[in-house]
């Protein structure tokens, strides 16, 4: 709230709640182990250090507004034209441009709940109106998503995998959906953790919006490509979408640094999926030590977990905490327990059977 001696502000303002990233812990016996953001937890492959350190030399000049290189080698790894391409910083980034480019007053966008917890703040910040469909069990409804569009809906989010549960819907289901979804309503599918997916029902959305032009996807470089310090993230879409997004771009937002880094990312994906793929492995061997405590938890196609604790969430929380293991908490709800090394598991899974055991 302001008085007659402040500025004055947007009222969504006195009723908002800035995102919260994930925290770091530290035992007693300073162990830390961040479990609680999704990271990857390798560092940069040394062909992409090379190409951060020589970018680095760069930074006295702007970068490259365009980011002509980025793009174009974004369209030929995904076999697109740059025209369908837009970049942002990080893809929560391009999901704000996308509402800026939809939202007015009375606009209506649907997303499940719960899903990536930034879509509410950045559909309060746009302006518009927000839908939300609960899951069913711990999966999107897209049945009741469809039935919940109006002729004010013009934007839905399907989160796939969704965060934070980490499951996922199937290419049958999703095609069924997008049929009932009006052509100008877009439909953005939302697949920042795609690279972790193995699941051969689950459709790859780059292949499903060819014929679909109010279809876009959603990529980042954050997650599989070990690059969440840099933020970079991409849209493909129709090119009359994608140019309406690139509008709404925020002039050098994705800096010179993160540019070379993505552009060298691409070019050692062999080496980087190698990565992908321990962490799915090691996601399999925490999801079988989850289920062998006792424990009951959704199938994830992601590169985390998520243990449904309902108002027992805190407690558990602060347990991993006192262990030195930060996890994901969303009050009354749950976690959301990163995949990360194996050490870093293995202290996580000696507090979830300790927790169990006394629960």
């Amino acid at each position: 709230m302001s008085d007659a001696n402040t500025p004055r502000f947007r009222s969504v303002l006195d009723r908002f709640v800035a995102y919260r990233p994930g925290k770091t812990v530290v035992s007693p016996e300073g162990k830390s182990y961040k479990l609680s953001s999704n990271e990857s937890p390798f560092g940069p492959l040394p062909s992409v250090v090379d190409a951060i350190t020589a970018a680095g030399g760069q930074v006295n000049r702007y970068p490259d507004n365009g980011c002509t290189a980025l793009i174009e080698a974004i369209a030929a790894r995904h076999g697109v034209s740059s025209d369908h391409i837009a970049v942002g910083c990080g893809s929560v980034a391009v999901s704000q441009m996308l509402l800026e480019a939809v939202g007015e007053p009375g606009v209506e966008v649907i997303y499940a709940w719960r899903s990536f917890e930034a879509y509410p703040l950045l559909a309060d910040l746009a302006g518009v109106t927000s839908v939300r469909v609960p899951l069913s069990d711990e999966r999107h409804d897209l049945a009741a998503m469809a039935d919940a569009i109006t002729e004010r809906t013009r934007l839905i989010f399907i989160c796939n995998p969704n965060n934070p549960t980490g499951t996922v819907v199937g290419e049958r289901e999703l095609e069924a959906f997008l049929d009932r979804v009006p052509a100008d309503c877009l439909v953005v599918l939302d697949e920042a953790y795609r690279e972790y997916v193995r699941d051969d029902a689950v459709p790859d959305g780059l292949a499903l919006r060819a014929d679909r032009p109010n279809v876009a996807v959603l990529r980042t470089f954050s997650k599989a490509y070990g690059l969440a310090g840099l933020r970079t993230g991409f849209m493909v879409a129709h090119p009359v979408v994608a140019d309406a997004v690139r509008k709404t771009y925020l002039p050098f937002s994705v800096n010179t640094v993160a540019q070379a880094a993505a552009i060298a990312s691409l070019r050692a994906e062999d080496e980087l999926f190698e990565r992908v793929e321990s962490t799915v492995k090691e996601r399999d061997r925490v999801v079988g030590a989850l289920h062998g405590q006792g424990w009951t938890l959704p199938p994830s196609e992601a590169n985390f977990v998520w243990l449904r604790l309902g108002e027992a969430t805190m407690d558990f929380t602060a347990a991993c905490a006192d262990a030195g293991v930060s996890v994901r908490p969303f009050a009354g709800e749950g976690a959301r327990i990163s995949i990360g090394l194996t050490e870093e598991n293995d202290a996580m899974l000696a507090v979830t059977a300790a927790y169990r055991s006394r629960n």
